[in-house]
């Protein structure tokens, strides 16, 4: 593994304790996550669960007549493939690489293993479940009640909390994918957060200029959301060395 990547840098991988961690961390593979990479297909059995560091995986479902909407994200908070140990080894929705990075991959069955060992890490992954599911809840809620707007600038200030600058890169017809709505809409959404000089937007390049223009602009969903994953997890104790790895990595 290369000196620049370190597992400590997912959150999940972070928060487990040293007898737990010795177990899984010879198994942990560090992949490349291209943009745009399909993890698994809606339906199909998973064979790895990743942890993402530096990338983050959109979570889609796919109508039968190819529309499709984001239904959550998972970035270095957390992992892909809770479906495995919540009782079921295939899921409906489709899984690709929204933001290029990288991330530790495990193979399914050593995760469960784990799992069904009904201690810490069980706590831990049940917890980071409840997070992910209040993400699913208020992604829909706010695709049906807010202004394609206010979706943007959830979605990228959801991004930000994952990456390590202000630099995204995503195309306008993507973001439409992700929300799903027209690229119509994203456009003039783009364009008056750009007037405002809340982004800078050029050739599937955006750069966030002003963080709290988007925080005035963002519905309660943003919020709603942040405070989940805190409560549920802030209080989750880290490895005694791991934040320090972390930064030094």
């Amino acid at each position: 593994m290369s000196s620049t990547h370190d597992p400590n840098q997912n959150h999940l991988l972070a928060a487990l304790l040293d007898a737990e961690f010795e177990r899984l961390s010879p198994h942990l593979e560090l992949v490349p996550m291209l943009l745009g990479d399909v993890l698994y297909e809606s339906g199909g059995k998973l064979q790895h669960v990743y942890f993402p560091t530096t990338s983050i995986i959109s979570l889609h479902y796919v109508l039968e007549n190819g529309g499709s909407s984001e239904i959550a994200g998972v970035g270095n908070e957390g992992l892909l493939g809770i479906s495995l140990f919540m009782g079921g080894d295939t899921t409906p929705s489709h899984a690709v690489v929204q933001t290029s990075g990288h991330a530790y991959r495990l193979q399914s069955q050593i995760l469960v293993d784990e799992f069904n060992r009904a201690g810490p890490v069980l706590r831990l992954l049940l917890r980071y479940t409840q997070a992910l599911i209040t993400q699913m809840s208020q992604t829909a809620v706010c695709n049906r009640h807010h202004t394609v707007q206010q979706q943007l600038c959830r979605w990228l200030l959801l991004t930000l909390d994952r990456l390590p600058s202000n630099e995204l890169t995503m195309t306008q017809e993507l973001i439409a994918n992700m929300l799903g709505v027209r690229r119509e809409g994203v456009t003039e959404a783009a364009g008056k957060l750009q007037s405002c000089g809340f982004i800078s937007y050029r050739r599937g390049h955006i750069t966030v200029l002003d963080r709290a223009g988007l925080e005035g602009d963002v519905c309660e969903c943003y919020d709603v959301v942040k405070k989940e994953f805190a409560r549920l997890l802030s209080d989750v104790r880290q490895r005694q060395g791991g934040s320090a790895a972390s930064q030094a990595a």
